[in-house]
């Protein structure tokens, strides 16, 4: 039987079941198809094929015994090259990093592994996640399977182009900025951080108090699935989220009417005008689903002085010995935001720390009010490729460019990126949907019913 390409999560679990291929049958299609993509696109990091054809030969005789682990057993997907994978190198797209194997698994590594995933190896990113586009010293340019002349975004880029390109149905990101939802917006993806703490992270973060993991994905549910087998709470991390998951496949079915706050550009962000269209057009088809929208023109004064402050300063802090004896081994735009950083004086970087606790209860307040608030993903509908900053966005940061997601790493919130339409130019454009703090079954709820409702299915140029 053909293995169809763009399967997704559910539907490669279900025809597994009925056994009507087995995983190494799955994994070998998938190779095939990296080895015509991958010199296009540029994803992976580095793979691991041999641990691979390991892992779906035992897939294999789970199927065979009828007693798959899970919905992922025996499907291909990929780990991010922030997170650490034991036996491959965790590279964070740096040169001034060492080339030897990490000693042991990341939690959400480890239950996919428990879960039966045959990972493929590591993912691209944006040199430490500092850029919101995809390209490293290490690893070069990763490109948009919509148009290669373009990027996929950052930093999670190497997982976004490759579930867009149909290799797999699901990869795994991080987001401490934005780096899960800005390439779903730009790859016509789903992408999801959960609240914060919700999926642990382990070894520690150079960011700790924002970064997140999460999944990649063409539908709604497959992230729901991911999210079930990766979330959950680790000891090692001090802000895992304890309690039982959330059974976030069954959150889908909600089907309760919500109050929306949206706003078009946050009250500082300059949008490109079909960005604007097609995320207006997107809440008036929730509203017409029967939802309660109420427009907020000016949510927010623009925290991005925040979240430099803590990002960049966490990951200066880590580099401190390279930005002092080797400089020219850094991205020199990454480099020069973490000078930046690491210059800040006590008294003001703890001015920040306090002022982002009083966001955070600004916002927390908000949630009061509404069940969830939804705005543009990103301010733009594409980056070219090897550029840092879009044009329209001229003047603002590396990061700060995005507008939109970084509020939400500030306050720990759920938040995820909803495709909602393309451009004429035939590239996507996200609808994020934020909700109140441990609030992700009212995302996925009403990410689900607009995608029931209104999912284009188009395929990429490049697949």
């Amino acid at each position: 039987m053909t293995i169809p390409a763009f399967a997704t999560v559910a539907d490669l679990s279900a025809r597994l079941d009925r056994q009507d291929f087995t995983p190494s049958d799955l994994l070998e299609e998938t190779l095939a198809r990296i080895d015509r993509v991958e010199p296009v696109l540029n994803m992976f990091a580095c793979l691991d094929i041999e641990g691979a054809r390991r892992a779906a030969a035992e897939a294999d005789a789970r199927q065979r015994q009828g007693v798959r682990h899970s919905a992922l057993d025996g499907i291909p997907t990929s780990i991010k090259d922030l997170i650490a994978q034991a036996g491959l190198p965790l590279r964070f797209g740096s040169r001034v990093t060492p080339d030897t194997p990490a000693a042991e698994d990341a939690p959400a590594v480890q239950r996919l592994r428990a879960a039966g995933a045959v990972l493929l190896g590591k993912s691209t990113t944006s040199e430490f996640g500092c850029k919101a586009v995809g390209d490293s010293p290490l690893t070069g340019i990763t490109r948009n399977p919509w148009n290669p002349e373009m990027s996929p975004g950052g930093s999670s880029c190497g997982a976004a182009a490759m579930v867009a390109a149909g290799i797999v149905p699901y990869a795994i990101g991080t987001d401490g900025g934005g780096s899960i939802r800005i390439p779903a917006a730009l790859c016509g993806l789903f992408g999801i951080k959960a609240q914060f703490g919700r999926v642990p992270v382990f070894p520690v973060s150079a960011t700790p108090t924002l970064a997140h993991v999460g999944p990649l994905t063409r539908t709604v549910e497959d992230a729901a699935i991911v999210l079930g087998v990766i979330a959950g709470y680790d000891r090692r991390d001090p802000f895992s989220v304890a309690g039982p998951v959330p059974d976030f496949r069954g959150a889908l079915h909600g089907g309760q009417k919500l109050r929306i706050g949206w706003s078009p550009d946050f009250g500082y962000a300059k949008v490109e005008p079909e960005v604007a269209t097609l995320t207006a057009r997107a809440m008036e088809r929730l509203a017409s689903l029967g939802h309660e929208v109420e427009e907020l023109p000016s949510l927010m004064e623009d925290p991005a002085p925040l979240w430099n402050a803590e990002f960049y300063a966490g990951v200066g802090t880590k580099l401190r010995g390279v930005i002092n004896n080797a400089p020219d081994r850094l991205d020199p735009a990454v480099l020069e935001m973490l000078r930046i950083a690491i210059a800040q004086e006590m008294e003001d970087y703890y001015a920040k720390v306090f002022q982002r606790y009083a966001f955070r209860e600004t916002m927390r307040q908000l949630f009061d009010r509404f069940d969830l608030v939804a705005s543009p993903t990103l301010p733009v509908s594409h980056v070219l490729a090897g550029q840092n900053v879009p044009p329209l966005q001229a003047g603002r940061s590396i990061v700060s460019w995005v507008c939109f997601t970084y509020p939400f790493n500030l306050t720990g919130q759920p938040a995820a990126s909803l495709p909602v339409g393309f451009t004429t130019a035939g590239l996507p454009v996200g609808l994020q949907i934020a909700g109140a703090l441990l609030g992700e079954a009212k995302v996925l709820s009403l990410c689900y019913a607009y995608e029931t409702a209104y999912r284009e299915n188009r395929l990429p140029p490049v697949c």
